[in-house]
Formats: C-alpha cells, structure tokens, sequence
C-alpha cells in the first residue's frame, strides 16, 4: 500500500471514530459539541456563540428551580429569580398593526416558554394606544405602529394560564408605566389574574422581609405587580416599585466593570429600607451577538461588584436580554450562584446541603 493509500486510511479511521464517539440522541452534556438541541440532554439546548466557541455545543436553557430543589418556607426576598428584560418585545411576534414593525427585540422565545424555562420576573413596558393597553416601546415617549407589539391582555393571558398550572410558583411583573388611570386594573382583571394579585397591603415598607413564600403560595398571593407610577399605589392598589426595590443602571451605563451606580429613579442601592435588589445586565441596544458573553461571566462579575454596592446584598432579580444564549451557563448559572450565595452562602444553589445551615455546601 503506498503512503498516499496508508495516509487515506488514517484519515478514514480517525473521521469514523470521530463520529463514533461524539454524542447524540440526548447524550450530550454541557458544551459538548452538537448539530441539533435533540442532541443535548434534558436542560441544554444546542447553540452558537461565536465569541465563546467554535461550531456549535449544548449550553443550558432552563433555570434550577430553587423552591423544588431545597424549600420555599422563606421569605421572599431571600430567593434570587431570572428576569427577562423587555420580555413582550420578542422576535418574530404576530403583527397586529397595519403597517410592519420597526423596532428591536429583546427575546426570542415567547411568554410562556420564557415562563417555563424558568424566568419568574418580566420586564414589560405598557402603553395607552389604539383604545387599549398595549405593550410597546416608545419613540418620543409614545407608542406607534412601527414600534407596537402587541395588546397587553395576549401577555397577560399566558401568564395567567402559567400561574393556573403551576400553582406553587411565583410571578413578578415590573412595569415601565405609561398607561393612564384605571387601564391597568382593567386589563388585569379581564385576564383573570386579580385572584393572584399579592396586595400592597403586605409589602414592607422599612426593609423587612417579605412573607414567607410557602404562605403566598397557600394564600394563592402569586402575583406581585410593580409600577413606575407613583399615584397608582394609593389609587389602585400596584406597588410604585421604587417603594419596595433598588435598581442600578440599565443599558451601557450599568455594564461598566467595577462599577454598579443606581438608575436616577431609585435610592442607592445600600439603602436597606427597600428589601428585594434589582441588577440590569443588557445593552442599551439589545445585540444577540454581544450577549451570549454578556450573559456569561461577565454578568456573573457584575452580581459581585453589585453585591458590594448594595451594601453586602445579593439581587433578588436578574434582568437579561435573549436569556438563554450564552458561552454555557450563563443567566442560569449567575441564578443558581445568586440562589446558593442566598440560601446556604455557597456558590451554586446545587453546592447547597437540604437543611443545613449556611455556610454548609458539598463540594
């Protein structure tokens, strides 16, 4: 056999072996390499991050559910959730004016898969426009048909039917508010979740904790609503959110390394009147490019410069564009080590030991 022949041979065997044992038909673990999400094992989904790996490999796409995991039997404030930023301003949304969008997205899966791969916070900006309660973003300050996606009761509709089958979970919806009196209450109500709405009455006002989880899930309280209208709290019952929660900087201005200011809107992050932290981590553009790695360590090195400023606080709430795309982890994982600094002063909820005492984490 010549060495051209012998050299044919080789390449042969090294390619059937090759093939012979990369991974398929749900084998594959994280960031192994790919061709298809059928490939990766239950929880990952085959993806392409340019900026983090070559070709294409299984990185997560749901998020560890804490309350299944170790308990729910504490107070709100103590459990870290994912937040979708912009969570209505997805790609490929139904049309519903009559010209075309012209706008920029911020997620591509819908409510309620974004629900059941684990976000449990929504960002959501709500409009007054075409006689109604629409989600939207603004151009001036107000909503158009180039920049409308859609009637806020299809939103809210998937939530309620999320919150009808999963009856021990919790969702928060944090509203950039410009729709007038009483749209809001409306809406709400035509979507059926006023039986799930968690009522001011039982915030805390000085910095408390929360209730207990486990009692908001007995109560049916499973709806907590904040609004960027202050007058709203006393004349409709929706928590002005700058009563209750701290929020650093959102867009270019919060994703500077080091650093973790405020938005103008809320106190400084240390003040420990308010309970629950909101961290930001997304451009002021959203890029599907850029935040595969954002959402990877970088956000991760972020929770911990915020931590400092929030006066030795862990975030409550996560907020990320296209949540699922990262170099592996990503948002799941910067929840799960939010969950585990929280809940036993470990780096990952799944370090945690069931009923012990923090600071006891396996290895």
């Amino acid at each position: 056999m010549s060495l051209y022949q012998n050299l044919l041979l080789i390449t042969a065997i090294s390619a059937f072996l090759s093939i012979a044992s990369a991974c398929s038909d749900g084998q594959c673990k994280l960031l192994d390499e790919c061709s298809s999400d059928g490939d990766c094992e239950a929880g990952l989904y085959c993806f392409a991050c340019q900026q983090g790996f070559s070709g294409s490999r299984c990185v997560r796409s749901t998020v560890t559910n804490q309350f299944k995991l170790l308990n729910n039997s504490l107070p709100f404030n103590k459990y870290a959730f994912l937040t979708t930023h912009n969570a209505y301003a997805i790609d490929g949304y139904p049309l519903h004016t009559p010209v075309p969008r012209v706008t920029f997205t911020n997620q591509e899966d819908m409510i309620t898969d974004q629900l059941n791969n684990g976000a449990r916070a929504l960002m959501l900006d709500t409009y007054d426009f075409d006689g109604d309660v629409w989600m939207c973003h603004s151009f001036g300050g107000q909503c158009h048909d180039i920049t409308a996606f859609g009637p806020a009761i299809d939103y809210l509709k998937e939530i309620e039917a999320f919150l009808s089958a999963n009856t021990e979970e919790i969702v928060t919806l944090i509203l950039e508010d410009y729709v007038g009196p009483n749209g809001l209450t409306k809406v709400f109500t035509d979507a059926g979740l006023m039986k799930y709405w968690f009522p001011v009455s039982n915030m805390p006002k000085n910095g408390e904790d929360w209730p207990l989880v486990s009692d908001m899930v007995a109560n049916n309280q499973r709806l907590l609503v904040f609004t960027s209208i202050q007058s709203k709290e006393a004349s409709e019952g929706i928590a002005y959110q700058w009563n209750y929660m701290v929020e650093n900087q959102y867009g270019d201005g919060g994703m500077q390394a080091g650093s973790c200011p405020n938005r103008a809107e809320s106190s400084g992050l240390d003040d420990k009147t308010k309970s629950l932290v909101l961290v930001n981590y997304f451009h002021s553009m959203s890029s599907k490019e850029k935040t595969c790695e954002d959402n990877s360590g970088d956000l991760i090195n972020m929770l911990r410069t915020c931590y400092a400023a929030a006066g030795n606080r862990w975030a409550n709430f996560v907020g990320v564009d296209y949540y699922k795309r990262s170099e592996g982890g990503g948002s799941f994982q910067a929840v799960d080590t939010l969950n585990g600094k929280l809940l036993c002063g470990c780096d990952d909820i799944h370090a945690c030991v069931v009923g012990s005492t923090s600071g006891a984490c396996t290895p």
